[in-house]
């Protein structure tokens, strides 16, 4: 029996890459590959100097992240595992959250909050526990808040 979801994810907003040296990750990504830098976010909350990349254009654009520790000492550790965190567009967030959160899925301290790119964002834990026994089987996952032309452009690609 399928569940009726009160939200969509609509596609891929961003993956996110860590590593000692986001100086080693541009020379691949930007400098092989071609994706254009188009930010930078650091935050010591949490640890993280990224670079902003993109590939793809308009509500297609997707967001690849380049992330280097502040501290490699502290937490979180943003490069121990090198593939950080994978983004996913969701229709409606607040929604999702709430549905999500009722059928049992965890989701990392924080909240929904803005993002390094101003979305409204929050992220699934990548373990459940007792409470919440669903998590993202060791990855974890950012939902990220859709603004309406990317909403739309999905809409109309489905229709």
């Amino acid at each position: 029996m399928a569940m009726q979801r009160p939200f969509k994810i609509l596609g891929i907003q961003q993956i996110a890459i860590g590593g000692p040296s986001k100086e080693k990750l541009k020379t691949l990504w930007v400098d092989m590959l071609g994706l254009e830098v188009t930010g930078n976010f650091v935050s010591e909350r949490e640890n993280v100097d990224e670079d902003i990349c993109a590939m793809g254009t308009g509500p297609f654009k997707v967001e690849v992240d380049l992330m280097q520790p502040l501290d490699a000492d502290k937490k979180p550790a943003v490069h121990a595992t090198p593939l950080n965190h994978v983004g996913l567009w969701v229709d409606n967030l607040p929604v999702a959250v709430e549905w999500l959160s009722a059928q049992g899925v965890r989701f990392a301290p924080g909240g929904i909050r803005r993002g390094a790119a101003g979305f409204d964002i929050t992220f699934l834990h990548p373990k459940g526990n007792d409470q919440f026994p669903i998590g993202g089987e060791g990855v974890l996952i950012e939902l990220v808040q859709a603004p309406p032309e990317v909403v739309d452009a999905f809409a109309r690609l489905a229709g």
